[in-house]
């Protein structure tokens, strides 16, 4: 795809254009049995969702299956929703909140799908709030023979696609509800010893700044619609006098509604709308999470390289993620808090800065999301998972001969 689209794989390469996949075809079968069939009949193959991951972690030298062809049907059943592996959240969300159900979490973008959400640990924001993959309850995957298993545990869920080919989930889901979003502007740093009080300032925060002031430009608040508005100062700030989009030059109108006008939690949650470009197109991205706990220090530590993270970045986002107990998910066993970066589209250019944040967070225990881009050694990989060699020893249990392996799931899982 060219860099800067975004929608269904048309070639195998991921939207942002820094990954072109080593795969020798990309097929985008029909049925279940036709997955099952292709992976029996493979040696190496691997699932790819929208392509949304800037590491290699879907690559494969083998063949690629897009699942965005499986039947597009939904089951609601109660409080669970069965949901085709290929769909991505903006097919989902409507369909639930007709129901009067929700997802309590989304991620920024309503446009990937909700396996490669899953297997990636991706998340979304709030101090109460787990990761995407914390509402899995079962998983239907194709195993290496080609046949078919449902798997409920927490090894199963956060799985970077090496324990089968996920065809669908069911996710528990919670009664639909209403929030509204304000975004404040210019809110102090102060020091970041005020960070847990700002984190916890509504249902969803994220806070956003560009490294070059000791400010978070811009803190997007998203409250439930019986919560009280921001006061007119919150945490130091002032309220933004019309809608905002977090990256400089960018259109305010691909964002979600702003101003603290009350919609559905699928129209909220979201930073972006499902039916516009999602963040600046043309893009590199990294995140990193710390322990909610040394989260300040963190924080002070990244702004003592600011001087070389800056002029290569094009928005950062600081968000708060509740701790789970998924072996490979970056929040597995700590309450964390999530450091992003948006980068320029340039990995050249960005490498140094990846580095000097690396070394900034290190200390910190700094997990990096599988999806995004990062240099942290394997050996340290392998300290920071606790659960991980547990992990690998499943993978080799359910596929002996690595059909789903890549060469990014052998570096890290040894």
């Amino acid at each position: 795809m060219p860099p800067g689209s975004f929608g269904p794989v048309t070639r195998a390469q991921n939207w942002a254009g820094n990954v072109v996949f080593s795969a020798r075809a990309v097929h985008r079968p029909r049925s279940v049995p036709e997955v099952q069939e292709l992976v029996a009949a493979s040696d190496r193959v691997r699932a790819l969702g929208t392509g949304h991951s800037f590491s290699p972690v879907a690559d494969t030298p083998g063949d690629l299956v897009v699942l965005s062809g499986l039947p597009d049907t939904t089951t609601i059943d109660g409080d669970l929703v069965t949901v085709p592996a290929g769909m991505p959240y903006a097919g989902l969300t409507g369909r639930l909140h007709a129901a009067g159900r929700a997802l309590p979490n989304l991620g920024s973008l309503p446009h990937i799908s909700v396996a490669g959400a899953c297997a990636t640990g991706t998340h979304g924001s709030g101090d109460g709030n787990g990761a995407l993959a914390t509402r899995v309850r079962s998983a239907e995957l194709v195993r290496a023979d080609g046949t078919l298993d449902v798997v409920d545990d927490p090894a199963s869920v956060v799985a970077l696609g090496a324990l089968g080919i996920v065809t669908s989930l069911t996710l528990e889901t919670v009664p639909a509800f209403d929030l509204a979003q304000w975004v404040v502007l210019d809110v102090p740093f102060h020091g970041f010893d005020l960070l847990p009080e700002l984190l916890a300032g509504a249902y969803s925060v994220s806070a956003f700044t560009y490294w070059d002031r000791p400010v978070f430009d811009q803190v997007w608040l998203k409250r439930r619609v019986a919560d009280a508005p921001p006061e007119d100062h919150w945490m130091g700030g002032r309220p933004a006098d019309g809608p905002r989009h977090m990256t400089r030059g960018e259109p305010t109108g691909h964002c979600t509604d702003q101003l603290g006008r009350p919609g559905p939690w699928h129209e909220r949650l979201p930073h972006f709308r499902a039916g516009f470009r999602p963040s600046s197109g043309a893009e590199l991205q990294s995140e990193y999470l710390v322990p909610r706990a040394v989260a300040p220090a963190a924080l002070r530590a990244v702004e003592a390289v600011a001087e070389v993270v800056a002029p290569v970045l094009l928005v950062s986002e600081v968000r708060s993620v509740a701790a789970d107990d998924l072996w490979l998910s970056a929040a597995y066993g700590r309450d964390s808090v999530a450091v992003h970066f948006t980068w320029v589209p340039d990995a050249a250019a960005v490498a140094p800065a990846v580095a000097a944040v690396e070394a900034a967070l290190d200390p910190f225990d700094a997990r990096p999301h599988w999806g995004k881009v990062f240099t942290t050694p394997p050996g340290r990989v392998r300290e920071l998972w606790e659960r991980l060699p547990d992990f690998a020893a499943r993978a080799r249990e359910v596929d002996p001969t690595g059909k789903f392996g890549n060469p990014m799931l052998e570096t890290y899982l040894g």
